[in-house]
């Protein structure tokens, strides 16, 4: 009779970074954070660890402010910013207590710091926790303003020599338009980084693609509501969009 680790599925990566936004947490609502949804979302990365494979996350703060609309109201956009930095860490040690519930040790790493709630990001810090089995939570973005999370998850992956950046979203890949709004809006099952650029199209923003392209930096953007994607994307089933050097390809 085969054993248990016999019949476990190989991973394709040795090291991720995923990239969650804050909206992923709100769940039915309309901002804050679900429990239900956290503990889901937490299961998910058990699943993948569960797999030998080391994670590391970073996670907007966009159900409880955005820097980015709050400047439009007026705010100054540098302490806009940092707002949304500050959410994001509340967002990550909600995350953080999820998980460790379930077994799964982790570390909360912040660009800006906060020693009485996360440690202060640490590059090599970083890369021993996740050869020591940990989760590492990337909070506070890149510490900097007028920097997005999407920007601080390029770079963070390549800091810590990430194999591919996973991009969770509400949609099932890449689309050439709104699916929602136009019902003939094609889906991508892989895209270039200039095609990316050059079409404007809404996978991150160009700082992060171009980070990703420079260094040449996978991302696979996928649909985070289906229970059990991110470990199949890990596995390397063909789910969601790809973007790298690969020519660009419509699915279907």
């Amino acid at each position: 009779m085969p054993s248990e680790r016999a019949d476990k599925p190989k991973a394709r990566y040795k090291r991720i970074l995923l990239k969650l936004s804050g909206e992923a947490l709100i769940g039915d609502g309309k901002y804050g954070i679900s429990p239900k949804t956290l503990v889901a979302i937490a299961q998910e990365v058990k699943d993948v660890v569960e797999l030998g494979v080391e994670v590391a996350l970073t996670i907007g703060g966009g159900n409880i402010f955005r820097g980015v609309s709050g400047a439009t109201e007026g705010m100054d956009r540098s302490s806009a910013d940092y707002m949304g930095m500050l959410a994001t860490v509340i967002n990550s040690m909600a995350l953080q207590d999820a998980l460790e519930k379930m077994g799964v040790s982790t570390r909360v790493q912040s660009a800006i710091e906060m020693h009485q709630v996360a440690e202060p990001y640490i590059r090599r810090r970083a890369i021993r926790h996740l050869e020591k089995g940990r989760v590492v939570i990337f909070a506070a973005g890149t510490g900097n303003p007028y920097f997005t999370t999407d920007t601080a998850a390029s770079l963070r992956a390549m800091e810590i020599h990430a194999d591919v950046l996973l991009k969770a979203t509400k949609v099932d890949g890449v689309y050439s338009d709104d699916p929602k709004k136009n019902a003939a809006a094609t889906k991508f099952r892989s895209l270039s980084y200039l095609d990316v650029l050059k079409k404007n199209l809404k996978v991150m923003d160009s700082t992060a693609i171009s980070l990703c392209m420079d260094n040449d930096l996978p991302i696979v953007v996928f649909d985070l509501t289906a229970r059990g994607n991110v470990r199949r994307v890990v596995v390397g089933e063909d789910i969601g969009t790809t973007v790298g050097k690969t020519q660009t390809r419509a699915a279907g």
